[in-house]
């Protein structure tokens, strides 16, 4: 197994010479290394009238490990060879590392460079890389590979410390600085100076090498400078393992036939990197085939070019809205007032698409503004979900396809670009919309979901205020940051829609819709797949087709996701259609026995009221024939005893869609009751419905993030979807 280890170029803020005197300080042994016990230097050669200096060092280093591990190899320490080759003239010091001991099972090989910034001569970089390469370590060999990595992570925090440390010694000596090598004036050069290894295309003078294109240079290995000032501005916190594989990733793409029309930027690179768990070989392929999508897209241009349909600025709900505590740019979707089927049927799939990428654009802009400003690393984007009003019918099949094509592009192409989503006012129903759509989301990105479900505004708010500040949470969530309901027409003297506006001082937050219903006549399809959305373009016209619609709908998104939900949603034909005279009732039974499994259902009412009620019962219950009798109204039935109200009944009115979800906690059953207490001219009563049982494994890692917003016996826990 082979390790590669490379750490970002360091930047000593002092001249080379200086630098090289602190350097030569630390031997034969120093304090801040004890595991380097002695140097013994073996060769030492000046050349060149002395502008260049070879040095080969035997080094004896303990043996950091494990008392044990140190007995079972038969060692106390170990022998490494180590060769300098200081060049004066050129300002640079090259050191190769070899290890002595057990070189037959092992190889750990090691380069380190010292040279003049090609910026500013009067500081000095200094770069490092190695290679452990284990054979056969007496079957420890995963356990050497971890050891390598740690002492690869222990000298690289140390490097610069030592140097610094001696800098300091120098200065207390009364040495501030050391004069520049100059040649004897009376003997020639040889015709010859060059830095060792240059003939492999390293070193500062290395010869130009052309990417095909005669006479153009390749940037060489100074051209990236990864220095640790920029890390610690622009991209925060990085383990030296870390920084070595961004630094090997960015190097790749730089690589004569691997090489990139247009370089992206650290920040990039280490959202691929983090995307594939750092990997490089996977960080590289996605990276570049993300860089190619671009280039056909002509993605660059998405931000100057693009014009936003006039359907959009008036219907779509959603805009930026300050920072969040950490500095990341928030950006509010009301996705419950969204229109979800006008704006599809008005801009098409690929104008929806469109917009999601033009708002991803617009984030990777606002971050780097955002970190510029506050002057700290800020990598990613805040969204807070407002799920106010949703409900089945954002379960539109051409819907959930488009957000599932939204979802595949920006996780292939902006990774890690999410630092936080907070999901607010998430009713019943969500939890089978999350099952759908979570199926396609990456796991790291679920992660950072923060769920708040239906509860009064204050504690909306007070969650909230966890992240943002709570002079900004708007006010439509509990918070003082007023909008100003503003008529379009003052905007841009179109239609009076309605949008929310900052009224804080000096606020260029984006103008928010608060979501409305796109009028027909903006459509440019009358359908985006025939037959799939007929029935609920003709609802209240035939409610029964509109359920089987739902259904269809539902199952389509769910066989897309995959899993048990699929398996149960593969008939069209689910919903039932039972009618109800004045005072009969209808029961369905659930026999639940996977606690904390979810019974979902969707019902429309038509000519008069129902009642809806969910029952929990302890009991077995007997066989039923008769409407006009519950099971609730038999003699041996008590509330609070053998049964008990898991959902507070509910009125539904004529024409009314209602939908909804419950956990439910028990092996017991569970009985769905509708009741109609009297009927109108049209007749009995008609009812709709259909229902599911959603397993618990469905719900690891969403339904639990949600247990703290609904509970099962709280008024909130009953509000419904209509």
């Amino acid at each position: 197994m082979v390790q590669k280890f490379q750490s970002p170029v360091r930047v000593y803020k002092y001249p080379f010479e200086l630098v090289m005197m602190a350097y030569e300080k630390r031997f034969p042994k120093c304090p801040q290394m004890p595991i380097v016990l002695d140097c013994e230097i073996v060769k030492d050669e000046i050349l060149e009238n002395g502008a260049q200096r070879k040095t080969s060092r035997r080094c004896k280093l303990a043996v950091d490990a494990p008392y044990i591990f140190k007995k079972l190899i038969g060692v106390e320490h170990v022998y490494f060879i180590q060769h300098n080759y200081l060049d004066l003239a050129n300002r640079t010091l090259n050191i190769e590392a070899v290890n002595e001991s057990f070189s037959s099972r092992i190889e750990i090989f090691e380069r380190c460079r010292y040279y003049a910034h090609p910026d500013n001569p009067d500081w000095t970089c200094f770069d490092q890389t190695a290679t452990l390469d284990i054979k056969n370590f007496f079957g420890f060999e995963h356990s050497m590979e971890k050891m390598g990595m740690k002492q690869y992570t222990q000298t690289t925090l140390k490097g610069k410390e030592i140097i610094e440390y001696f800098i300091n010694e120098l200065k207390e000596e009364g040495i501030t600085e050391v004069p520049r090598w100059q040649p004897p004036a009376d003997a020639p050069l040889s015709p010859k100076t060059r830095v060792e290894g240059e003939e492999n295309g390293e070193g500062e003078n290395a010869t130009e090498v052309t990417n095909g294109v005669s006479g153009e240079k390749r940037p060489s290995s100074h051209d990236i400078l990864l220095d640790g000032d920029f890390i610690a501005k622009h991209l925060g916190q990085l383990t030296p393992m870390q920084e070595s594989k961004l630094l090997e990733l960015r190097k790749l793409l730089d690589t004569p036939g691997e090489e990139v029309e247009k370089m992206p930027d650290y920040q990039t690179i280490l959202r691929f990197l983090r995307a594939r768990d750092w990997h490089v070989s996977q960080a590289l392929a996605m990276l570049k085939d993300s860089l190619k999508w671009r280039k056909e897209q002509d993605i660059d241009s998405l931000l100057k070019e693009y014009k936003m349909p006039t359907v959009v600025s008036d219907h779509f709900p959603g805009g930026w809205h300050h920072n969040d505590k950490d500095g990341r740019p928030i950006y509010i979707l009301r996705l419950g007032h969204m229109d979800v089927k006008g704006l599809l049927k008005s801009i098409g799939t690929e104008g929806f698409l469109k917009l999601a990428l033009h708002i991803c654009e617009e984030g990777i802009q606002k971050i780097k503004e955002s970190a510029e400003n506050l002057g700290k690393p800020v990598l990613d984007w805040c969204l807070l979900v407002d799920l106010e009003g949703l409900s089945m019918r954002h379960l539109w099949r051409p819907g959930v396809k488009a957000l599932l094509n939204i979802i595949e592009n920006v996780e292939r192409n902006y990774p890690e670009t999410m630092g936080r989503v907070l999901v607010v006012r998430a009713p019943r129903v969500f939890p089978i919309a999350w099952t759908i759509v979570s199926a396609f989301i990456d796991e790291n990105t679920r992660s950072k979901f923060l769920f708040y479900g239906i509860t009064d505004d204050e504690h909306t708010k007070e969650s909230l205020e966890q992240y943002i500040d709570a002079e900004i949470v708007p006010d439509f969530l509990g918070g003082p940051c007023k909008p100003l309901l503003a008529p379009l027409s003052y905007v841009d003297q179109i239609t009076p829609y309605y949008f929310t506006h900052c009224y804080l001082a000096n606020c260029d937050c984006t103008l928010i819709h608060e979501g409305s219903l796109v009028p027909k006549n903006l459509y440019k399809m009358n359908s985006l797949e025939e037959g799939d959305d007929e029935a609920l373009d003709n609802h209240h016209e035939s409610s029964q087709n509109s359920a089987a619609a739902t259904a269809s709908a539902t199952a389509t998104a769910a066989a897309a996701a995959g899993g048990s939900l699929a398996q149960q949603n593969l008939h069209h034909n689910v919903y039932k259609t039972v009618e109800l005279r004045t005072g009969y009732s209808h029961e369905v039974i659930i026999r639940n026995s996977d606690p904390k499994s979810v019974l979902t259902w969707d019902f429309d009412v038509l000519r008069s009221d129902l009642h809806f009620t969910l029952f929990r019962v302890t009991k077995e219950l007997p066989e039923k024939h008769d409407l006009a009798v519950s099971f609730f109204d038999m003699s041996d039935f008590t509330e609070g005893v053998n049964y008990f109200k898991e959902e507070p009944t509910l009125v539904c009115h004529n024409k009314e869609s209602v939908q909804g979800s419950h956990v439910m906690n028990h092996k017991d059953n569970y009985v769905m009751h509708w009741f109609s207490p009297s009927c109108g001219a049209e007749g009995p009563a008609q009812l709709n419905y259909f229902y599911e049982v959603l397993s618990s494994a469905n719900y690891k890692g969403s339904m639990t993030s949600l247990q703290s917003a609904f509970s099962s016996n709280s008024a909130s826990s009953s509000c419904q979807s209509r």
